[in-house]
Protein backbone atom coordinates (compact mmCIF):
# COMPACT_ATOMS: atom_id res chain seq x y z
CA UNK A 1 0.00 0.00 0.00
CA UNK A 2 1.40 3.13 -0.84
CA UNK A 3 2.07 5.95 1.54
CA UNK A 4 -0.73 8.15 -0.18
CA UNK A 5 -3.36 5.72 0.34
CA UNK A 6 -2.51 4.63 3.64
CA UNK A 7 -3.15 8.37 4.87
CA UNK A 8 -6.57 8.27 3.03
CA UNK A 9 -7.33 5.55 4.14
CA UNK A 10 -6.31 7.18 7.98
CA UNK A 11 -8.34 10.33 7.47
CA UNK A 12 -11.36 8.58 6.29
CA UNK A 13 -11.41 6.49 9.39
CA UNK A 14 -11.02 9.55 11.24
CA UNK A 15 -13.86 11.48 9.74
CA UNK A 16 -15.77 7.95 10.00
CA UNK A 17 -15.14 7.97 13.91
CA UNK A 18 -16.08 11.42 14.36
CA UNK A 19 -19.57 11.11 12.71
CA UNK A 20 -20.14 7.67 14.56
CA UNK A 21 -19.32 9.93 17.88
CA UNK A 22 -21.16 12.96 17.21
CA UNK A 23 -23.93 10.30 16.20
CA UNK A 24 -23.95 8.49 19.56
CA UNK A 25 -23.50 11.98 21.64
CA UNK A 26 -26.25 13.82 20.00
CA UNK A 27 -28.79 11.04 20.38
CA UNK A 28 -27.83 10.46 24.18
CA UNK A 29 -25.59 13.54 25.20
CA UNK A 30 -24.17 11.04 27.63
CA UNK A 31 -20.68 11.68 29.01
CA UNK A 32 -19.75 8.14 28.88
CA UNK A 33 -20.02 8.34 25.32
CA UNK A 34 -18.34 11.81 24.74
CA UNK A 35 -15.16 10.75 25.91
CA UNK A 36 -15.00 8.37 22.51
CA UNK A 37 -14.06 11.67 20.57
CA UNK A 38 -10.62 11.05 22.56
CA UNK A 39 -9.98 8.10 20.12
CA UNK A 40 -9.68 10.08 16.97
CA UNK A 41 -8.33 12.78 18.71
CA UNK A 42 -5.31 10.00 19.70
CA UNK A 43 -4.85 8.45 16.51
CA UNK A 44 -4.71 11.39 14.47
CA UNK A 45 -1.82 12.63 17.18
CA UNK A 46 0.18 9.41 16.81
CA UNK A 47 -0.42 8.38 12.70
CA UNK A 48 -0.84 12.19 11.32
CA UNK A 49 1.82 15.07 11.51
CA UNK A 50 2.28 16.86 14.68
CA UNK A 51 -0.90 19.11 13.66
CA UNK A 52 -3.63 16.98 13.14
CA UNK A 53 -4.16 15.65 16.90
CA UNK A 54 -4.93 19.34 17.90
CA UNK A 55 -7.02 20.02 14.85
CA UNK A 56 -9.05 17.28 15.38
CA UNK A 57 -9.43 18.32 18.70
CA UNK A 58 -10.67 21.02 17.97
CA UNK A 59 -13.30 19.44 15.56
CA UNK A 60 -14.30 17.38 18.00
CA UNK A 61 -15.17 20.51 20.01
CA UNK A 62 -17.29 22.14 17.47
CA UNK A 63 -19.01 18.39 17.15
CA UNK A 64 -19.63 18.45 21.11
CA UNK A 65 -21.26 22.14 20.88
CA UNK A 66 -23.63 21.37 17.78
CA UNK A 67 -24.29 17.40 19.43
CA UNK A 68 -25.30 19.94 22.74
CA UNK A 69 -27.03 22.85 22.14
CA UNK A 70 -26.90 24.07 25.65
CA UNK A 71 -23.37 24.69 25.00
CA UNK A 72 -24.36 27.46 22.62
CA UNK A 73 -25.31 29.68 24.99
CA UNK A 74 -22.35 29.31 26.58
CA UNK A 75 -24.41 27.85 29.83
CA UNK A 76 -21.28 25.47 30.28
CA UNK A 77 -20.68 22.96 33.23
CA UNK A 78 -17.84 22.45 35.20
CA UNK A 79 -17.85 19.27 33.48
CA UNK A 80 -17.87 20.72 29.91
CA UNK A 81 -15.26 22.66 30.87
CA UNK A 82 -12.80 20.14 31.57
CA UNK A 83 -14.04 17.82 28.33
CA UNK A 84 -13.67 21.02 26.22
CA UNK A 85 -9.59 21.78 27.41
CA UNK A 86 -8.98 17.96 27.72
CA UNK A 87 -10.17 17.58 23.95
CA UNK A 88 -7.00 20.13 23.20
CA UNK A 89 -4.30 18.85 26.15
CA UNK A 90 -5.01 15.03 24.39
CA UNK A 91 -4.60 16.20 21.18
CA UNK A 92 -1.38 18.27 21.82
CA UNK A 93 0.23 15.88 24.10
CA UNK A 94 -0.18 12.87 21.94
CA UNK A 95 1.36 15.21 18.77
CA UNK A 96 4.20 16.36 20.93
CA UNK A 97 4.84 12.45 22.32
CA UNK A 98 4.54 11.40 18.53
CA UNK A 99 7.25 13.65 17.40
CA UNK A 100 9.37 13.02 20.00
CA UNK A 101 8.67 8.82 19.29
CA UNK A 102 9.63 10.02 15.26
CA UNK A 103 12.60 11.77 16.43
CA UNK A 104 13.82 9.03 18.51
CA UNK A 105 13.19 6.79 15.35
CA UNK A 106 15.37 9.13 12.89
CA UNK A 107 18.16 9.05 15.75
CA UNK A 108 18.46 5.28 16.18
CA UNK A 109 18.98 4.88 12.07
CA UNK A 110 21.05 7.92 11.75
CA UNK A 111 25.09 8.48 11.34
CA UNK A 112 25.64 11.33 13.92
CA UNK A 113 28.69 12.33 11.92
CA UNK A 114 27.25 12.92 8.27
CA UNK A 115 23.50 12.42 8.95
CA UNK A 116 23.48 9.87 6.49
CA UNK A 117 21.72 6.44 7.78
CA UNK A 118 23.72 4.29 10.14
CA UNK A 119 24.26 0.65 8.85
CA UNK A 120 21.05 -0.95 10.18
CA UNK A 121 18.97 1.96 8.96
CA UNK A 122 20.72 1.48 5.45
CA UNK A 123 19.47 -2.61 5.36
CA UNK A 124 16.06 -2.46 6.79
CA UNK A 125 15.56 0.29 3.96
CA UNK A 126 17.47 -1.44 1.26
CA UNK A 127 15.63 -4.57 2.23
CA UNK A 128 12.39 -3.28 1.05
CA UNK A 129 14.08 -1.28 -1.99
CA UNK A 130 15.50 -4.93 -3.23
CA UNK A 131 11.33 -6.07 -2.55
CA UNK A 132 10.24 -3.50 -4.69
CA UNK A 133 12.41 -3.62 -7.37
CA UNK A 134 11.71 -7.06 -7.59
CA UNK A 135 7.94 -6.28 -8.01
CA UNK A 136 8.79 -4.20 -10.57
CA UNK A 137 11.13 -5.70 -12.48
CA UNK A 138 13.31 -2.38 -12.12
CA UNK A 139 17.16 -2.34 -12.05
CA UNK A 140 19.02 -1.87 -8.68
CA UNK A 141 22.61 -0.25 -8.09
CA UNK A 142 25.02 -0.21 -4.91
CA UNK A 143 27.96 1.81 -4.85
CA UNK A 144 30.58 1.57 -2.34
CA UNK A 145 33.11 3.85 -1.72
CA UNK A 146 35.43 5.56 0.44
CA UNK A 147 38.08 8.39 1.11
CA UNK A 148 41.25 7.60 -0.65
CA UNK A 149 44.13 8.25 2.08
CA UNK A 150 42.67 9.36 4.75
CA UNK A 151 45.20 8.05 6.94
CA UNK A 152 47.63 10.54 5.62
CA UNK A 153 44.96 13.10 5.92
CA UNK A 154 45.05 11.88 9.86
CA UNK A 155 48.94 11.75 10.47
CA UNK A 156 49.40 15.28 8.80
CA UNK A 157 46.80 17.42 10.02
CA UNK A 158 45.14 15.49 13.49
CA UNK A 159 41.82 13.61 13.40
CA UNK A 160 39.67 16.53 13.98
CA UNK A 161 40.85 17.04 10.36
CA UNK A 162 40.02 13.45 9.07
CA UNK A 163 36.40 13.54 10.60
CA UNK A 164 35.51 16.44 8.46
CA UNK A 165 37.20 14.77 5.61
CA UNK A 166 34.60 12.11 6.74
CA UNK A 167 32.01 14.75 7.19
CA UNK A 168 32.35 16.59 4.14
CA UNK A 169 32.33 13.54 1.96
CA UNK A 170 28.86 12.37 3.62
CA UNK A 171 27.75 15.92 2.42
CA UNK A 172 28.96 15.55 -0.94
CA UNK A 173 26.88 11.95 -1.18
CA UNK A 174 23.78 13.22 0.19
CA UNK A 175 23.33 16.11 -2.36
CA UNK A 176 24.45 14.23 -5.58
CA UNK A 177 22.99 11.28 -5.05
CA UNK A 178 19.91 10.17 -7.74
CA UNK A 179 16.07 11.20 -6.51
CA UNK A 180 15.40 7.85 -4.04
CA UNK A 181 18.77 7.19 -3.55
CA UNK A 182 20.05 6.63 -0.07
CA UNK A 183 23.43 6.51 1.15
CA UNK A 184 25.07 5.02 4.90
CA UNK A 185 28.23 5.68 6.48
CA UNK A 186 29.42 1.92 7.43
CA UNK A 187 32.58 2.10 8.49
CA UNK A 188 35.46 5.29 9.42
CA UNK A 189 35.43 6.53 5.84
CA UNK A 190 33.39 4.12 3.96
CA UNK A 191 30.24 4.51 2.60
CA UNK A 192 27.54 2.54 0.80
CA UNK A 193 24.77 4.07 -1.30
CA UNK A 194 21.62 2.24 -2.94
CA UNK A 195 20.13 3.68 -6.63
CA UNK A 196 16.57 2.16 -6.94
CA UNK A 197 15.64 2.24 -10.39
CA UNK A 198 19.29 3.19 -12.21
CA UNK A 199 21.01 0.52 -14.34
CA UNK A 200 24.84 0.13 -14.90
CA UNK A 201 24.87 3.48 -17.00
CA UNK A 202 23.01 5.37 -14.78
CA UNK A 203 24.73 4.21 -11.64
CA UNK A 204 28.34 4.84 -13.48
CA UNK A 205 27.24 8.63 -14.08
CA UNK A 206 25.73 8.89 -10.46
CA UNK A 207 29.26 7.71 -9.10
CA UNK A 208 31.32 9.96 -11.64
CA UNK A 209 29.24 12.74 -10.40
CA UNK A 210 30.21 12.08 -6.69
CA UNK A 211 33.57 11.51 -7.92
CA UNK A 212 34.29 14.52 -9.39
CA UNK A 213 31.91 16.65 -6.61
CA UNK A 214 33.92 15.27 -4.03
CA UNK A 215 37.42 16.25 -6.05
CA UNK A 216 36.10 19.71 -6.93
CA UNK A 217 35.25 20.84 -3.13
CA UNK A 218 37.69 22.93 -1.37
CA UNK A 219 36.85 21.75 2.33
CA UNK A 220 37.22 23.07 6.07
CA UNK A 221 39.29 20.62 8.00
CA UNK A 222 39.79 21.50 11.54
CA UNK A 223 39.31 25.16 10.87
CA UNK A 224 41.18 25.47 7.57
CA UNK A 225 40.34 26.12 3.63
CA UNK A 226 41.87 23.71 1.75
CA UNK A 227 42.24 23.36 -1.96
CA UNK A 228 40.03 21.67 -4.35
CA UNK A 229 41.84 18.41 -5.02
CA UNK A 230 42.43 17.73 -1.64
CA UNK A 231 39.59 15.06 -0.90
CA UNK A 232 38.90 11.90 -3.42
CA UNK A 233 37.40 9.05 -2.85
CA UNK A 234 37.19 5.83 -4.65
CA UNK A 235 34.10 3.95 -5.89
CA UNK A 236 32.72 0.58 -6.80
CA UNK A 237 29.73 0.36 -8.52
CA UNK A 238 27.55 -3.37 -8.98
CA UNK A 239 24.59 -3.53 -11.10
CA UNK A 240 21.67 -5.45 -11.42
CA UNK A 241 19.57 -5.62 -14.35
CA UNK A 242 16.41 -7.32 -12.88
CA UNK A 243 15.71 -8.68 -9.76
CA UNK A 244 13.44 -11.92 -10.66
CA UNK A 245 14.77 -14.06 -7.02
CA UNK A 246 11.67 -14.68 -5.46
CA UNK A 247 12.69 -15.34 -2.07
CA UNK A 248 15.35 -12.92 -1.94
CA UNK A 249 18.39 -15.07 -2.59
CA UNK A 250 21.42 -15.77 -4.87
CA UNK A 251 22.17 -18.55 -6.01
CA UNK A 252 24.98 -18.34 -3.55
CA UNK A 253 22.91 -18.25 -0.96
CA UNK A 254 23.43 -14.76 0.36
CA UNK A 255 20.73 -12.19 -0.39
CA UNK A 256 20.72 -9.88 -3.23
CA UNK A 257 21.64 -6.91 -1.03
CA UNK A 258 24.87 -8.63 0.12
CA UNK A 259 25.52 -9.98 -2.98
CA UNK A 260 25.36 -6.33 -5.02
CA UNK A 261 27.70 -5.10 -1.73
CA UNK A 262 30.04 -7.96 -2.46
CA UNK A 263 30.30 -6.97 -5.99
CA UNK A 264 30.81 -3.63 -5.39
CA UNK A 265 33.37 -4.10 -2.56
CA UNK A 266 35.05 -5.79 -5.06
CA UNK A 267 34.67 -3.06 -7.67
CA UNK A 268 36.31 -0.72 -4.97
CA UNK A 269 39.35 -2.22 -4.60
CA UNK A 270 39.97 -2.25 -8.16
CA UNK A 271 39.77 1.25 -8.61
CA UNK A 272 41.53 1.96 -6.13
CA UNK A 273 44.34 -0.93 -7.07
CA UNK A 274 44.16 1.05 -10.34
CA UNK A 275 45.30 4.81 -8.30
CA UNK A 276 42.23 5.71 -6.54
CA UNK A 277 39.76 8.50 -7.19
CA UNK A 278 38.28 6.52 -9.83
CA UNK A 279 35.13 4.32 -10.27
CA UNK A 280 35.20 0.60 -10.66
CA UNK A 281 32.32 -1.34 -12.45
CA UNK A 282 30.80 -4.65 -11.99
CA UNK A 283 27.37 -6.26 -13.70
CA UNK A 284 26.13 -8.85 -11.32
Amino acid sequence: MTPRRWKALLLGGIALSLAVVFAVDLNTGAAPFQHLYYLPIVFAGLELPWFAGPLVGVIAIVLYHIANPALLTARYHESDIVQIVLFVVIGVVTAQLAEDRRRLQHLAITDDLTGLLNLRGFEDRLSATIDAARDRQEAVSVLVLDVDRLKSINDTHGHRAGADSVKTVGAVIAAHLPLHGFACRFGGDEFVAALPGCDRIAAERAAENIRRAVHATEPHLAGTRFPAGTLSVSIGVASLSGVDDRDGESVKGESTGETLFRAADEALYRAKAAGRNRVGLVTV
